[in-house]
């Protein structure tokens, strides 16, 4: 059954490749979090709409499933940076997991306790109710495969990349 997760990991064109990788149907770049109706990418990266970049993972749940989809998540952001996200700072950069049931919620729950339990200190992804998703701009989604070039000198440049 196809179904949607959505993670929070910081600049959205640099987490959106690795779910392709690890069998996501489809991977959305937007935002969520926030109350404002369809904001724009200048808002939300300005702070202004209280929205995080936010991809919307959807995912045959025969295929893979939601716990596969966090630990991709959590290996491939930096759980203990309370500021954003390597050189992206700022809430709009934050970690969020938005969760649409109670076994979705109890899950990143336990997964984000066994990291804290792992590495002996506090992480800070936000667990909230998911509410809505906002696609962001067109020209953002994909971003790595329509700017191959711009996309590895992001990830090197942010840290992502070493």
């Amino acid at each position: 059954m196809k179904k949607n997760a959505y993670f929070a990991g910081g600049c959205f064109w640099c987490i959106t490749p690795v779910f392709k990788i690890y069998g996501a149907e489809k991977v959305v770049s937007g935002y969520s979090g926030g109350d404002e109706v369809n904001p724009s990418y200048e808002d939300v990266k300005h702070q202004k709409t209280g929205h995080r970049e936010t991809i919307m993972v959807t995912y045959d749940d025969e295929k893979v499933d939601y716990g596969t989809l966090l630990d991709i998540y959590l290996a491939n952001v930096d759980p203990f940076d309370s500021e954003g996200q390597f050189i992206d700072k700022g809430f709009s950069y934050t970690l969020a997991v938005y969760y649409e049931t109670e076994s979705e919620k109890e899950m990143a729950q336990k997964k984000i306790k066994e990291l804290e339990e792992t590495f002996g200190k506090k992480t800070f992804i936000a667990l909230e109710k998911f509410k809505s998703f906002y696609p962001a701009e067109e020209y953002h989604q994909d971003y790595y495969l329509k700017n191959p070039e711009a996309f590895e000198k992001e990830l090197r440049e942010s840290g992502r990349k070493k």
